[in-house]
């Protein structure tokens, strides 16, 4: 037995805006244009072709980090030994010394804004023990973000055959960084940072040309071309941009911006339900109660594109039968979401209260309904 919910509402089509409005064409191998807050992807060229991550890498280097000071196994004062493997690194470097003390905020500012491969390395050693070892733990973790097309090697993003990822993968990361570590987020926008004497700016142009862009991170190397990860917050919205394969620092910094403003200029994030609103109320068998309300328990919010006011189909169907007892948060039916026919998505709507099971004669009674409805 099916309970549909047909409603119309005045929002936004994606066919229609493609067909107005063209997503930008970039001078960049693959690109990915990010919604934070629904991670839904709003334009992309070539998303899931694995390219070279370069510095890029140092994402996922800082994410580990920052997971080792939430737990107490590091502490920001904490004195790192420096190996001799993490002071001979090759390529862009915070210059720390074997015999001079650098502590793990020092070697984290090092990471992020002078994207330095001897902090990634006496890093990675103090975390697990040894470089080989923490890629071990980088790769665990990409799996557990969600990084299907992602392999790491390497705590720096120097070249490797073994070492690749998306810029959908890198777009995940990006995104899990904002929302699971809002305490350090915060360094990704630091302009310049000093160690040892040595002043180094933070390499990401966007800092300096948009004052809405807070991070994140750059990435060069010569096969893998310039790269950028880089996010904005304007009013409620964040977006993230990934543009890999730039010709230069100057082109890579110019098409994340066009990217990152066609995102806030042509579509609005929009909540549709709030959090615990009773969206329908479906039939519950053998309950104490014969019905449940259901919706869903946070939010529910989509990037639509602005201006075309179409018809977005809603249709909401119940899982049937459904029998007590059920557990708020349980799944109980689908939103299905359309546009001129076109699925915009499916999503699982839940109840928003326990419904325990009723006494005898009521689970009694409504097995003989069940029973007759099915013959």
């Amino acid at each position: 037995m099916r309970f549909v919910l047909a409603v119309l509402i005045s929002l936004f089509s994606f066919a229609a805006l493609a067909q107005s409005v063209p997503p930008p064409a970039l001078a960049a191998n693959t690109w990915v244009l990010v919604d934070h807050a629904t991670g839904q992807v709003l334009v992309d060229k070539d998303a899931d072709t694995r390219i070279e991550p370069a510095s890029l890498t140092k994402l996922m280097t800082a994410y580990l980090t920052f997971s080792a000071l939430r737990a107490g196994t590091l502490t920001p004062d904490q004195v790192v030994p420096v190996s001799t493997k993490a002071w001979r690194m090759e390529g862009s470097r915070m210059f720390i010394e074997p015999n001079k003390p650098v502590t793990v905020d020092e070697l984290i500012r090092g990471v992020i804004v002078q994207s330095g491969n001897d902090a990634c390395v006496a890093l990675s050693e103090a975390i697990a023990g040894s470089e080989e070892a923490f890629a071990a733990l980088m790769n665990r973790e990409a799996q557990r973000l969600g990084m299907t097309n992602t392999n790491f090697t390497n705590s720096t993003g120097l070249p490797d055959p073994q070492l690749y990822t998306t810029a959908r993968d890198l777009a995940i990361l990006a995104s899990a960084i904002v929302r699971d570590f809002p305490e350090f987020y915060n360094l990704y926008s630091l302009k310049e940072f000093t160690y040892n004497g040595i002043k180094q700016p933070n390499r990401n142009r966007l800092l300096y040309m948009d004052a809405t862009v807070d991070g994140m991170k750059t990435g060069h190397t010569s096969t893998a071309g310039y790269c950028l990860v880089s996010t904005a917050q304007r009013g409620s919205r964040r977006l993230i941009s990934v543009v890999l394969g730039a010709a230069s620092d100057t082109v890579r910094a110019q098409e994340s911006l066009k990217l990152l403003n066609f995102g806030f200029q042509f579509y609005d994030t929009v909540k549709l339900y709030s959090a615990d609103e009773a969206l329908s109320q479906f039939r519950v068998w053998k309950g104490e109660d014969n019905e449940v309300a259901v919706g869903f328990t946070r939010d529910f919010v989509m990037s639509l594109p602005k201006e075309v006011a179409q018809n977005v189909a809603v249709s909401l169907e119940s899982r049937q039968p459904l029998i007590a007892p059920l557990e708020k948060g349980q799944p109980v039916g689908t939103l299905k979401l359309s546009v001129d026919g076109k699925s915009l998505g499916e999503y699982p709507v839940v109840a928003l209260k326990d419904v325990p099971v009723a006494g005898f004669f009521g689970r009694l009674w409504d097995a003989i309904v069940l029973f007759f409805k099915n013959l």
